[in-house]
This record gives C-alpha cells, structure tokens and sequence, in this order.
C-alpha cells in the first residue's frame, strides 16, 4: 500500500514568520521537549543574524520532585540534539544543569540570555507547559521584548483545530474525536468499501474500536516468552547527564543503573523497527495486562520518544498501519496502537488546553490527605503497589493500566488530594510533560475535574487487579476482604467509595451496577466497610 503524505494540522506554521524577514535578530528557544530539525523555530532561524538558544535548569526537575530517570531522559536527548545542531552549524548557546547555581529556573536564565544578547525578538514553538509559557509570556512583557509562539506542527490537530471541533460538543468524548482523526487524516479507513449516506469511508472491518478484544490477562501460567524492547547502553554523552545529576540533585528519587531510553532520533526509529516487527502483532489482547517482573509486556515504549518530538506521530501510525495491510498484525492490535496515538494522545494535548488553568487546580471530590511517602520508595505491604511504584522508580516507566487502576485509582480511593497525585506522575515518569500528564491524572485517574471528558470515574476493586495481574498472589491482603486484618486497601477503600457516592453513581447509567452492588449490602456490613476504611485513610502509610 503507498505510504499516505498526511496534510498538517490547519492553522499550523509550515513557513518561518513573515516577521523574520525584517532584520531583527531573533532568539530562538529551542525547549527540551521540540527536539526534532523539522520545529518550526529553527525553521525560523536565519543563521546569519539568529542564534539558538537551548536550557538546562535545575528548577525544571524541583518544580516538582523530578526522578533522576525522567531528569536524565530529558537533558541526555538535550545534548544529543545540541550536538546534532552544532554539526550542522547552527548558531547556539547552550547552557548546562551546573551552569549559574544562582539562577536555578529556566525563565530566569533565559532573562539573562536576552539581557546579554539583547534580541529583537525571541521565537519559539509552543510549549506543552501552561506554567512555562506563562512564565515567558511574562518575562517578555517585562523586557518589553516581542516574543512569536508557533504552532507546534509535530500534533496531527493543531489547537485551533480541536477547539473548533470541540465547540461542536457538550461533553467532550474521546470516541467521537478519534473518528473525526480517522476520517481526516485516511487511517485504517475501507477505501474500497461502500460508502455511508454521506458519501464517507467506512473504517476498515466495519468497526471503529476494537476496545473489547483487547482487555485480555495472562494465563494462569504467566505472560510467557515475550520479545524483549529495543534497548540502548548509555553512551559518554548519557554517562556524563548521569554525574551531573548525582552532582546537582542527589536527593532526587529513582535509579540510573537501567536506563534503556532512546535519546536520538536514529535510537528512537530503531525502537519503532523493533516494535512493529517483533511486539505489535502480541499488544493487542494483554495491552492491559499486568504481570510481576514483567514491566514492559508487549508495550511499545516509545511515548518519550514521541513527546520529546524524536518520532513523527504520523510515521509511527504509518508503520503500524502498513504493518497491518501486510499481514503483519491483526487489525485489532493495529487500531488499539493507532487508538492511543492518533485518538487520545491528541485529544488530551487538546483538552489540555481547553481547561488550564483551572485543570490543575480541579478536586471535585474535595480530597485532602497527603500522598504516602511510600509513593516515593515502593515500600508497602500491598503487592500491586509494591510492583508498581518499584518498577516506576527502577525505569520510569508503567504502563496505561497500571497508572489508571494501580497508581491512579488508589489516589482517587484514598482520597489523596489531586494535586499532590498530579505532582507525582510528573515527576516519575520518563514521557511525563504537564500536556499529558494532567489530564490523564487529574481528569481520568482521579475525576478531579468531575467528569467534563470522561463518562465516570475509574474505579474497581482489588478483584480487577488480581483478574488481571498475578500481583495479589502472595499479598498481606486479599482482594475479596472488605474488613478485618486481611482486607484489602483496595478493596476497602472502593467499596467506601460507592457507599459515600452511592446516589451520584446510580443516576450514572456507567456506574449504576455499582451503586445497586453496595445496595445490596446491609446495614452492619456497610458498617463494617466505613470502619475499616476510616482505620486505613487514618494512616495511609502504614498500609
């Protein structure tokens, strides 16, 4: 099948600014996370007058508590890209983590580097943090410095694009955007089928979501043989991101000693090769299946190489589709790939925007304790925790399930405010920026912004876990004890959760099983739940 040519996104810079051409000189911010040749910032660079500007800062990993594997995926991809740039003869000023202890934040230095070099304007695409391009948004307005923010053409629905789609719809649903993306961009789309009243391509084998076959577990015998990702030593430049990290921020947690990520482009495509040849066709079915020891499956891995920009979202989607029409994968392991790419990825960046500020600041359940500080260490009696948060911290990195119904769902349960949950998931993981990582906390894992794109809240008792993991084998607690020295905190504290929020989950026609499941219950039974989950939400600690 001939590899499609996907227009980009409307509204989207496909041409440096018109005001580059003035003869002002520009500086040109390149972030950390808009690491690829074809960003339109550097496509608005003249080398003759321009320079390039790219920053490490400390307070870019103690905004929040930073783990040193996120750090050092970021600042390593960083360098890489400098080095790339500097070999092409770009003009550019890098300054380094060590560089000014006195001026730790990254919009202070860059108000140092326009004081020095004092542009006549600075240009940048858009960032993916609101905090951060507010940040210069302000630092400009006090310099009385111009500054151009392009659209960030890497996104296949640039930010007009989804708020215009957008405004067509009450409740924003995921489902109905992700088959607008399938129409306008050709994916996995019957063009040799007929066509519906309108006149529009069917999706390939009649159905737009393939959800239901792909939430399989392991059999009792365990995942078995599975292929293992494409990995990659680090090499002198990693190495050196690594003793500078242990040099300026020690204390930060998480582990260096198995770092595997991609931090180039070429290492990022050849993560992609090996996915789609050796992984995808057995995603599919156990995408949301979990498994001790097991932190990868079949999942791709490449989610920090596609936020990081080293991969094109729509040469990712090509691969996979081609893999399909080759006979390579099945159609459901492709479109549930495809799904999460095409359909969510683009969808949260675009509900991201919608919603800031107020998003980071949502609780719609009112919640107020403190994250357990084993969030931190993975030192707790419950194994699904355990294994979660151990694996989290040991690579920076846990599958979709596991931070929705693991790491997420206790939040919610726990009724741990958002906030500090959000803060969390910032912070630990290797694909982590604020585009993403909020609202898949904030407004999916917690239900913090009560539902204004999800249909309920997620939330299940420890019998999910054990159905689809082999984490509650050899547990302190069991998954079907509600109370008593046995009973699970995840349990508990679910069946507490419907018994507080019983009548709001049964006008939800998506929760009303559950509300009629704590109905059942009687009186002294229900009791018995309130009592244990107040002695576990008492001292969350020591679960």
């Amino acid at each position: 099948m001939p590899k499609k040519t996907l227009p980009p996104p409307k509204g989207a810079a496909t041409a440096p600014p018109s005001a580059a051409n003035d003869g002002a000189s520009q500086l040109v911010l390149i972030l950390g996370d808009q690491l690829w040749h074809a960003n339109p910032a550097l496509r608005a660079l003249n080398p003759a007058t321009d320079t390039a500007l790219m920053i490490e800062a400390p307070g870019e990993s103690t905004h929040v508590w930073s783990s040193k594997p996120r750090t050092a995926v970021f600042l390593s991809a960083m360098r890489h890209f400098a080095a790339e740039l500097r070999a092409a003869a770009t003009p550019l000023i890098y300054t380094m983590l060590a560089d000014w202890p006195e001026t730790p934040g990254l919009i202070d230095r860059l108000g140092r580097h326009i004081d020095t070099l004092k542009p006549g304007r600075l240009v940048l695409t858009e960032p993916g943090d609101f905090r951060l391009r507010t940040g210069i948004e302000q630092l400009c307005r006090a310099r009385k410095l111009p500054v151009v923010f392009l659209a960030d053409t890497h996104f296949m629905c640039s930010l007009a694009d989804f708020a215009d789609w957008a405004a067509g719809y009450k409740q924003l649903r995921m489902e109905f955007f992700y088959r607008m993306m399938r129409k306008r961009h050709g994916v996995l789309m019957d063009e040799a089928g007929e066509r519906d009243s309108k006149g529009e391509l069917q999706p390939l084998g009649g159905q737009w979501n393939y959800d239901a076959e792909n939430r399989e577990g392991f059999p009792k015998t365990g995942p078995g043989a599975i292929t293992p990702p494409a990995t990659f030593a680090p090499d002198a430049i990693t190495q050196q991101v690594f003793a500078d990290i242990e040099r300026v921020l020690p204390d930060h947690p998480g582990e260096l000693g198995h770092f595997i990520w991609p931090v180039t482009r070429e290492q990022a495509l050849e993560a992609l090769a090996q996915f789609i040849e050796h992984r995808l066709p057995r995603f599919g079915p156990t995408q949301d299946a979990m498994w001790t020891d097991t932190p990868f499956a079949w999942h791709a891995l490449l989610s920090s190489s596609l936020n990081l920009h080293l991969l094109d979202p729509r040469e990712v989607i090509e691969a996979a589709e081609a893999a399909h029409h080759a006979g390579r994968v099945d159609l459901a392991s492709a479109e549930g790939f495809i799904r999460q790419i095409l359909g969510w990825r683009e969808f949260i960046r675009g509900v991201y925007w919608l919603k800031m500020p107020g998003l980071a600041q949502a609780n719609h359940y009112g919640h107020s304790r403190k994250l357990p500080a084993w969030y931190w260490t993975g030192k707790t009696n419950m194994a699904c925790m355990r294994a979660a948060v151990g694996q989290t911290l040991k690579y920076g990195y846990a599958h979709h399930i596991q931070r929705l119904m693991v790491t997420g769902q206790f939040g919610i349960l726990a009724e741990i405010e958002p906030q500090q949950v959000c803060d969390w998931y910032l912070a630990v993981y290797v694909d982590a920026i604020d585009w993403v990582e909020l609202p898949n906390t904030a407004g999916m894992a917690l239900y913090a912004d009560g539902g204004s794109f999800v249909s309920k809240p997620y939330v299940a008792s420890g019998q999910y876990i054990k159905r689809m993991s082999n984490y509650c084998e050899g547990c302190a607690y069991k998954p079907d004890v509600k109370a008593g020295p046995r009973a699970c905190p995840v349990s508990t504290l679910y069946w507490h959760f419907l018994h507080k929020h019983e009548a709001v989950l049964a006008r939800n026609p998506r929760t009303a099983l559950m509300a009629k499941s704590i109905g059942r219950l009687d009186k002294d039974a229900r009791q018995a739940i309130v009592d244990e989950a107040q002695r576990m939400l008492s001292d969350l600690d020591a679960l």
